[in-house]
């Protein structure tokens, strides 16, 4: 952000809130404005990529899936960085090393180890933790994943030395109390702890929460804090970012892949180079064209094995990046999520809006128009054929008022679902118009968004 535009910012607000003054003769509005934070601008990527023994180490010791140990090798390990720093240069990305590959006695693993740590030395990259091979909370307990956490961590800054600390933790999907502990007794303030509109695909479920960083509550990790009561001082961070219109489909319903974004398996792995480059940055500028224009800041994600190689379509993804958007930010998961923090103390002011129409990749159909509205009260999508004018009807209303709760057990769905889910799979997730809506929430949504009350 430049001084410029801080100053212009600044006056902005300060002319408002010296005409408040004038009406109200309240001085103490003033000094409130001077002191809130400036909002978030800018476009940010962040890029992780996990280092591991085992396909999906769901527990410290039991593991399911395939043993990648050969394709974790350090050659594998020094493509990825050689190949981000081709597409990125002076950029900086974000380690994460699996429980096996931290303890692993063979040379292999040594040689990984170190190089991470000289990763960080010389470009300032971020190492850190990843618990449950994504999915610590559908495998093993809140206590046991608490543990395994500190451990770890303190293992990854023995590893790195010189007194370092990660300012994130990479965990696919982590529960609540967790969260809190990672800031309240590890200091850690970051945590990719969501993958956004995930269900029905790999090994947990996880839909409802809102897909740019927020606080969550010490109710649900899908549930935006309602106030200083249920507030958790750790953002909330998706794993990937995905093509709306791909997304609103369960699992692989239709014969589509819901998720398809920028993640190289379900793009280049599924509709080849020249298709799936495209819907990678296709889903790319949802956010930093449209997207930025509508909330200020533009963010873009995705966590990349380094198993499943596809270096060149990273190296390509980040240049094109470069030379679209010049100004974009590529930047650890730990320092976005603390710029976030820094400007943004609480969710009172959340107001997400993303307006995507379909790319034509497959599951995205050209004549379809998504629009996504996300705050601290709710999520809404409506969705609509824009070549017809057709009336947009809604797929999705999440309100985040009411009492939510995490399962206490083991099992793999952990999702956020009340009134009306996008994912069509229960009885009552059918598409409607806003006007079938109790009173009560077309009230609710109306107050947020008056321009929808004709829709």
């Amino acid at each position: 952000m430049g001084s410029d535009w801080t100053r212009r910012e600044f006056l902005t607000r300060a002319a408002a809130g010296a005409t408040s003054l004038a009406v109200a003769g309240v001085a103490e509005n003033v000094a409130a404005l001077a002191a809130e934070p400036l909002s978030m601008r800018g476009r940010f990527l962040t890029h992780v990529s996990i280092v591991r023994v085992n396909q999906i180490e769901v527990t410290p010791d039991r593991s399911i899936g395939e043993d990648e140990a050969s394709d974790n090798r350090p050659e594998r390990i020094r493509s990825r960085r050689e190949a981000f720093a081709a597409g990125c240069p002076g950029g900086r990305m974000t380690w994460a090393i699996s429980w096996l590959a931290l303890k692993d006695s063979r040379k292999e693993y040594k040689e990984a180890r170190r190089l991470l740590a000289s990763y960080h030395d010389r470009y300032g990259d971020e190492i850190t933790f990843i618990p449950g091979g994504y999915f610590a909370p559908m495998y093993n307990t809140r206590e046991q994943n608490r543990q395994t956490i500190h451990t770890a961590l303190g293992q990854v800054s023995e590893m790195v030395g010189g007194g370092y600390r990660p300012q994130s933790l990479v965990a696919g999907f982590m529960d609540a109390e967790n969260m809190r502990l990672l800031a309240a007794d590890e200091g850690i303030h970051v945590c990719q702890g969501q993958i956004w509109s995930q269900h029905g695909i790999d090994n947990g479920d996880g839909d409802g929460g809102v897909c740019y960083p927020y606080y969550p509550s010490r109710e649900h990790y899908l549930k935006p804090a309602q106030g200083a009561a249920d507030f958790i001082d750790c953002v909330c961070l998706d794993g990937w970012t995905c093509d709306f219109l791909t997304a609103r489909r369960e699992g692989f319903q239709g014969g589509f892949n819901s998720r398809v974004g920028v993640g190289p398996i379900e793009t280049v792995g599924n509709l080849g180079k020249v298709a799936g480059r495209k819907e990678m940055l296709d889903t790319t500028a949802v956010h930093f064209d449209g997207g930025h224009a509508m909330n200020g800041f533009g963010w873009v994600t995705a966590i990349w094995e380094v198993s499943i190689g596809h270096d060149e379509d990273l190296t390509y993804w980040l240049e094109a990046v470069r030379e679209r958007w010049p100004d974009t930010q590529v930047i650890t998961e730990g320092e976005f999520g603390q710029e976030w923090r820094k400007h943004t103390p609480n969710n009172a002011r959340l107001n997400y809006r993303f307006d995507e129409k379909g790319t034509g990749a497959p599951g995205s159909e050209k004549e379809l128009e998504i629009q996504w509205f996300m705050n601290n009260e709710f999520r809404l999508a409506l969705l609509r054929d824009w070549t017809r004018d057709s009336p947009p009807m809604a797929i999705d209303f999440t309100r985040y008022d009411l009492k939510a709760e995490e399962p206490r057990g083991l099992q793999r769905e952990w999702s956020l679902m009340n009134v009306l889910n996008q994912k069509g799979i229960r009885p009552q997730d059918k598409p409607r118009r806003l006007r079938e809506f109790t009173i009560e929430d077309q009230r609710r949504i109306y107050a947020r968004y008056p321009e929808l009350k004709n829709r």
